[in-house]
């Protein structure tokens, strides 16, 4: 039995064509191919916890679309945020595959990305609090996305 995509670290699933996680392992990409996802978004850095040393040539290889959108964990931009907005909208009719190193970036920019959609507020809150509890920087740079959307 092969690697479940349910496996990959805070693995949220937040609908059919859409999950979210942390970094998963070369192992672990497999399922993401098997689970028909077809773009991959990574928001962490090159040299974050568990990166993969060449994560782009494995996603491409395994026939993925592979962007990075590499966004400073104690520093994150409105800019990052149009970055990821202008990508998922690029690819709304794709199934997504979105992780950082631990699901904490991805989590705050699905909650921002859904907002924008339309989605209520409070239903994509709860799955923003499934993977972690904002600290300030994130709250600070939510609130700053939020006023200018």
């Amino acid at each position: 039995m092969g690697t479940q995509i349910e496996n990959i670290t805070n693995f949220l699933q937040i609908y059919d064509r859409l999950a979210t996680a942390g970094q998963p392992t070369v192992e672990q990409y497999s399922a993401i191919v098997s689970a028909g996802y077809r773009v991959v978004v990574n928001l962490a850095l090159n040299d974050s916890p568990n990166a993969l040393a060449d994560e782009a040539s494995l996603a491409r290889q395994l026939g993925l679309e592979y962007i990075q959108i590499p966004v400073e964990w104690n520093a994150p931009t409105i800019e990052d945020f149009q970055a990821f907005r202008t990508v998922m909208d690029a690819h709304s009719a794709d199934k997504i595959f979105v992780h950082c190193a631990a699901n904490k970036r991805v989590s705050a920019f699905v909650y921002l990305y859904r907002i924008c959609q339309g989605v209520e507020e409070p239903s994509a809150h709860q799955d923003l609090t499934k993977i972690w509890t904002l600290n300030e920087i994130w709250a600070k740079f939510i609130d700053r996305v939020r006023s200018s959307i």
